[in-house]
């Protein structure tokens, strides 16, 4: 017999349903597999092209709905179709709004299941149609700070007020929150926007060249200095200097920095004499300072300079509400990048953004809009999305079986693999035909 292309998973605990259900579609030419939990049916779908997925509701462990969410964002095209004894209206009306096409209750006559499942082949010719919702939003912005939640306009009411003065201020929060962009509103929305504004990464320099490199150096002062040259405090000169990652800054960097602050004079590495300098200090870290001051790695008096104005920037789980405005930035910055791309993102993608809370906050954002861009051509659908942000279901720790039991389990996936075709299973297992009946029967 010719099996027609369709592959069919079936669901359910009942092991007299699998069997129903797979006898009918045995006689409508349909090539089926077979699963009694999530977890199985999780599994063949990552190895197997499925074409329609017939699930049971009321499962153990973990139910029918959290296979049919996982189903919505992982295999958003597949249309699923629920058979299920417990029949409600609450269970219905959740079951079609996670997008299933049909809802059977059991017992169903073999009529009634054969058109529940035309009519869930027939509406993925459907869906191909159908127009997707497209979220669009107009970015609210405050320089490049992007957002209107109430931790981002606390943050803006903070540097309206000090972007005028030069005191001393700390940025903190954890990496990819946006603290260099704080840095900067601060610096070119005040009245010493046209000086300069010089950037330090104390991380991305070696500990043996950050003295040398923020304060300058004199001629001979060590091998291979040359000639004198300014550092970058004197390049900041009139302006401001944002250190990022100050944290990483060596004790002889620290007291060098708490002169400047105390004296606002820089002394050049091998030099006598110190510069009288004008400089607004910014400074950031994402690690805890107070922690490195107990550990007396980080100078306390140091500390205290530094942080005359303190500014928190939100990690991007405590803002969500500010995600569509940055996905829109970036999804236009992007598009110019990349030559008037300027693609759209799907309702769907837009709820699976918002829900996720962002380790990598606003740069792991970032990232994954430039691949969507990248990757699409002119709507961001949930398949674009990376696997890490859609739903995903928390198995139980499985649990420890007898030796039969997981050698039963296996011969099954084996026939479910061969469409039951016993001497193909014996044929992989290694066993005779009575061998395998013999074993599932124990």
């Amino acid at each position: 017999m010719q099996l027609k292309k369709e592959n069919i998973l079936i669901v359910d605990d009942d092991i007299n349903i699998l069997e129903l259900l797979q006898r009918h579609l045995k006689s409508w030419d349909y090539h089926t597999y077979k699963a009694i939990s999530v977890k199985e049916a999780v599994q063949i779908l990552r190895e197997t092209k499925i074409d329609l997925l017939i699930t049971d509701l009321k499962m153990p462990e973990i139910d029918g709905f959290e296979l049919i969410k996982f189903l919505s964002e992982h295999y958003p095209k597949l249309p699923t179709l629920v058979v299920t004894g417990y029949p409600s209206v609450q269970d219905s009306l959740s079951a079609i709004k996670s997008g299933v096409v049909e809802y059977l209750t059991k017992p169903f006559t073999k009529d009634e299941l054969s058109t529940a499942i035309t009519k869930s082949f027939s509406s993925i010719k459907k869906d191909k149609g159908s127009l997707t919702n497209v979220v669009s939003q107009k970015a609210d912005s405050y320089g490049e700070i992007i957002g209107n939640s109430e931790k981002i306009n606390a943050v803006i009411q903070i540097i309206e007020r000090v972007k005028d003065n030069k005191a001393t201020i700390f940025i903190k929060g954890e990496s990819g929150t946006g603290k260099e962009l704080v840095a900067r509103a601060i610096h070119y929305h005040g009245k010493f926007s046209r000086a300069p504004f010089i950037v330090v990464n104390c991380g991305g320099i070696p500990e043996n060249l950050l003295e040398s490199e923020l304060f300058g150096y004199t001629k001979g002062a060590f091998t291979g200095a040359d000639k004198a040259r300014d550092g970058f405090f004197q390049a900041a000169n009139g302006g401001t200097i944002f250190l990022d990652e100050i944290g990483n800054a060596s004790s002889a960097v620290q007291s060098r920095l708490l002169r400047v602050l105390q004296e606002k004079e820089v002394l050049k590495v091998g030099a006598q004499k110190p510069d009288k300098i004008d400089v607004r200090i910014i400074s950031a870290t994402n690690g805890d300072l107070k922690e490195m001051i107990k550990k007396e790695t980080f100078r306390e008096d140091l500390f205290y300079r530094l942080t005359v104005v303190e500014i928190e920037v939100a990690a991007l789980r405590e803002r969500k509400e500010d995600i569509p405005l940055l996905v829109e930035k970036f999804l236009f910055k992007y598009g110019v990048e990349y030559k008037d791309r300027f693609i759209k993102l799907s309702q769907e993608a837009s709820d699976v953004l918002q829900r996720y809370d962002w380790p990598g906050n606003i740069r792991e954002l970032e990232n994954v809009i430039q691949r969507a861009v990248i990757m699409c051509d002119k709507i961001i659908e949930i398949e674009q999305l990376p696997e890490a942000l859609k739903f995903n279901i928390d198995f139980p720790k499985e649990k420890l079986l007898p030796l039969k039991e997981i050698e039963k389990r296996y011969i099954q996936k084996v026939l479910n693999a061969t469409n039951n075709n016993k001497t193909k299973a014996a044929a992989i297992l290694g066993i005779d035909r009575k061998t395998i009946r013999e074993k599932l029967s124990d």
